[in-house]
């Protein structure tokens, strides 16, 4: 059974990626039921930075919410850590290289808010290059496609 699912580039990877205030692109969870944020810090051994995830009204926000999500962070190997419940605050990334973060949002939790639109905001704590990107996966989609229609509209 082939699962459907959409792939975003949320952020190019670069060298510098999480400096100062960074946000992925915005995607519609109108035709998704889930989203996961994954972040991958590739270089960077003391560069940390706070996560959140914010709904928002549409692809240039005039108006944004904080809500709260999931995570699990791989920073050994392929060693995973638990997932871990993150509240409108979001949480600090670990200093170190070679990590994942793996961030899940249902649509659910943007039903509050009253958006359609997502993105994850990281907010530099720790100010040292970190070599590293977002991709967004979006997943559970409302018609099963093989080829999705755009989520960045």
């Amino acid at each position: 059974m082939i699962t459907y699912n959409k792939l975003v580039k949320g952020l190019d990877p670069v060298a510098d990626a999480f400096s100062g205030t960074v946000y992925s692109d915005i995607v519609s969870m109108k035709n998704n039921n889930h989203v996961q944020f994954i972040i991958y810090k590739g270089v960077g051994t003391t560069g940390t930075s706070t996560i959140t995830v914010e709904a928002c009204d549409d692809v240039t926000p005039a108006n944004s919410e904080a809500i709260a999500f999931n995570y699990q962070a791989v920073t050994t190997g392929d060693t995973s850590g638990v997932y871990t419940a993150a509240t409108t605050a979001g949480f600090a990334t670990t200093a170190g290289s070679s990590q994942l973060y793996k961030i899940e949002v249902d649509a659910e939790a943007l039903l509050d808010s009253g958006y359609s639109y997502v993105r994850l905001k990281a907010v530099e704590v720790v100010a040292s290059a970190v070599l590293g990107g977002i991709l967004v996966n979006l997943t559970e989609p409302r018609y099963d496609e093989a080829v999705q229609a755009t989520v960045i509209l």
